[in-house]
C-alpha cells in the first residue's frame, strides 16, 4: 500500500470512528472510498448474510464481490454447534464461495487454543459435536457430550459422581441438554485452579416470535456462578479473536471492517480490535438503538455506536 493510500485509509477511519453514519447519507464517491479502506473482511452469519437457511437480500453477491475483488473474508461465528466444515458445506449451499479458511468459529478456536496449549489431558464439554468434533480433529480427547439428567435424589446424583483424573480442561459452549448434573459436573472439576476452563461465547439469549431462547452466555453464567472463577472466552467481542487472525492471517487492524447485526458482540468486537465497523439492521440491533447508545453518558455504551450503519448488507452491492 502506498503512504497516500494508508493516509487516506486513516483519514476516513477517523471520519467514521463511532459516528454512527447513515450509508445512505453518503454519496456514492464516499462510500466507494470508504470500501476502498479495508482489505480485509469479517462478517456475522446470523442476521447477517442468512437468517436458519435463507439468504439475506443480495448477501451472496456482496460477499462474493468481495472475494472476486481480492479481499481477505472472513465468516466470524459465535456458534459453536457446528465444525467448520460443516459450515462450508452449509454457505456453499447457499451460494457463497468460500471454504475451511474463511470460517472462524468458536469451536475451532476453543480446540486451537488447547492445542497450541500442547494439552494432552480430557476435556468435559458442556455443548454440542460441534466442540466435540473440533476437538477430535486436532486430537483432543473428552467426555461430558449429551444428556445427563438428575434421575432419583440429588443425593444419589452426587454419591454417584465419580471425577475422572484425566480431565484437565471445561468447555462450556451451546447445550440444549444443559441440566443441574452438568453444571455440578462442570463447577467440580473447576474446583481445581488448574483445570482450563473456556468459554465458547457469551451471548445472552436468542428472541424469538414468541419465545425467549438462553444463549451460549447463560450457560456460561451459571457454570462460572457456581464454579466461582471466571472463563476464558473465545468468541465476539473478546481480543482472542484478532490476535488469531493477526497470528495466522497477517490481518491489519487499520485495514479490517467487522460486519454485524449484533453491537454487544460484532460491533464490540471491532471496536475491541481497531477494526472500523458495519451494523446492517436485518437482525438484533437497529438505528433506534444506535440514536440512544449515542446520547448515553456512559463511555462503554457510546462504545456499542458502528461507525457506519446500513439497511442491509446487500445496499453496498452498487459500490462493489
Amino acid at each position: 500500500m502506498t503512504l497516500i493510500n494508508r493516509v487516506s485509509s486513516r483519514l476516513l477511519s477517523t471520519m467514521y470512528k463511532n459516528s454512527g453514519t447513515n450509508l445512505a447519507s453518503l454519496s456514492p464517491a464516499e462510500i466507494k472510498d470508504w470500501v476502498g479502506s479495508f482489505d480485509t473482511v469479517l462478517t456475522d452469519c446470523d442476521g447477517v448474510i442468512w437468517v436458519d437457511n435463507n439468504t439475506l437480500p443480495q448477501a451472496t453477491d456482496v460477499i462474493n464481490k468481495f472475494i472476486e475483488n481480492g479481499k481477505q473474508l472472513f465468516f466470524v461465528t459465535n456458534n459453536s454447534t457446528k465444525t467448520r466444515p460443516e459450515f462450508v458445506t452449509k454457505a456453499v449451499k447457499l451460494g457463497f464461495n468460500v471454504g475451511v479458511d474463511n470460517i472462524i468459529s468458536t469451536a475451532w478456536l476453543a480446540a486451537r487454543y488447547l492445542k497450541a496449549k500442547n494439552f494432552t489431558k480430557k476435556v468435559y464439554v458442556v455443548g454440542s459435536t460441534g466442540i466435540t468434533r473440533e476437538l477430535e480433529a486436532v486430537g483432543i480427547r473428552h467426555i461430558g457430550i449429551g444428556p445427563d439428567v438428575l434421575q432419583g435424589t440429588l443425593a444419589e446424583a452426587v454419591h454417584a459422581f465419580t471425577p475422572d483424573p484425566e480431565v484437565g480442561a471445561v468447555i462450556v459452549g451451546f447445550d440444549e441438554h444443559f441440566s443441574f448434573v452438568k453444571m455440578m459436573k462442570a463447577a467440580s472439576y473447576l474446583n481445581n485452579q488448574e483445570v482450563i476452563f473456556i468459554g465458547t461465547n457469551t451471548d445472552e439469549r436468542f428472541p424469538m416470535p414468541d419465545c425467549v431462547i438462553p444463549g451460549t452466555g447463560s450457560i456460561v453464567n451459571a457454570v462460572t456462578t457456581c464454579a466461582e472463577r471466571p472463563p476464558t472466552v473465545m468468541g465476539k467481542p473478546n481480543k482472542h479473536i484478532c490476535d488469531i487472525l493477526q497470528q495466522e492471517y497477517k490481518v491489519d487492524p487499520e485495514r479490517t471492517l467487522m460486519i454485524g447485526d449484533r453491537c454487544n458482540t460484532d460491533i464490540l468486537l471491532g471496536k475491541n480490535c481497531g477494526f472500523k465497523t458495519l451494523l446492517v439492521e436485518t437482525g438484533i440491533h437497529k438505528a433506534e438503538d444506535i440514536e440512544k447508545w449515542a446520547q448515553s453518558e456512559d463511555e462503554e455504551t457510546r462504545r456499542l455506536v458502528p461507525d457506519v450503519y446500513a439497511g442491509k448488507l446487500g445496499d453496498l452491492l452498487p459500490y462493489l
